[in-house]
């Protein structure tokens, strides 16, 4: 596929997969639905899965003491379920109902994040099966469609984690959850050697977009950053319910 309106959004989604790697909350969620809008979705996950594994090696770097270990965990456990259940199911559910769902589900989360303003200063525990539930969602709507974002946060926003740690945590599950994807999106054909050479032009960007995140989430007040994790959030459920009516 060629031509400039496909590569301005391939150049857009690498810069938003890096400034998502680098720590900026959901950015990253953006990239397949405006890919979407000059290619099929499908052909765009399958295109930047690479390019996210790429960046995610030198979000990895950045972030290699910020994370926390019992939310990692149970994060990267209910991930691997969610993606054998993805592929298993690849062909059997519709990608628009599943992300119309989980728009629903992260709208309503953070609808109440925004009116409870008292939610944040109330940390929860990191529970075992709240954890697994809402990860293993999001690594079956990661496998789908790369949006394993909001129910990722639906789980780990109330749970106080600091700024960095929050941003290290996350970025490193999804580093491991794109890794493990690979294998099974070349087994689909998603992911090809033409697709390959295609991700390799657009990696640049990624990596440069990845030290830009980085150093927007180190001089963001911690406050702010969380709003506009929620708000984010907010944004990128609207848009996925949007897509869903539309289809």
């Amino acid at each position: 596929m060629s031509g400039w309106e496909f590569w301005a959004a391939a150049v857009i989604g690498a810069f938003l997969t890096g400034l998502g790697k680098g720590g900026l909350p959901v950015v990253g969620a953006l990239t397949v639905p405006l890919m979407s809008l000059a290619m099929p979705a499908p052909f765009a996950a399958g295109l930047m899965l690479p390019v996210y594994i790429v960046s995610d090696w030198f979000g990895l770097w950045a972030y290699r003491r910020e994370f926390d270990r019992r939310v990692l965990w149970i994060a990267c456990l209910g991930m691997s379920f969610g993606v054998v259940l993805g592929f298993s199911t690849f062909a059997l559910v519709p990608e628009q109902w599943i992300n119309g769902l989980i728009g629903l589900v992260g709208a309503g989360f953070a609808l109440n994040m925004l009116i409870r303003r008292n939610v944040l200063s109330q940390p929860k525990p990191a529970r075992l099966v709240p954890g697994l539930f809402w990860t293993l969602i999001a690594g079956f709507t990661s496998f789908i469609s790369h949006t394993g974002g909001p129910p990722y946060q639906v789980w780990t926003l109330p749970l106080g984690l600091k700024k960095a740690v929050f941003a290290g945590t996350s970025t490193i599950a999804f580093a491991y959850v794109n890794l493990l994807k690979l294998p099974f999106y070349w087994q689909l054909g998603q992911v090809s050697i033409g697709s390959l050479k295609t991700a390799a032009m657009l990696a640049p960007v990624a990596i440069l977009a990845v030290f830009a995140g980085v150093r927007v989430v180190k001089i963001l007040p911690e406050k702010l950053f969380f709003q506009l994790v929620i708000w984010a959030l907010l944004g990128i459920s609207v848009k996925l319910i949007w897509g869903a009516l539309a289809a």
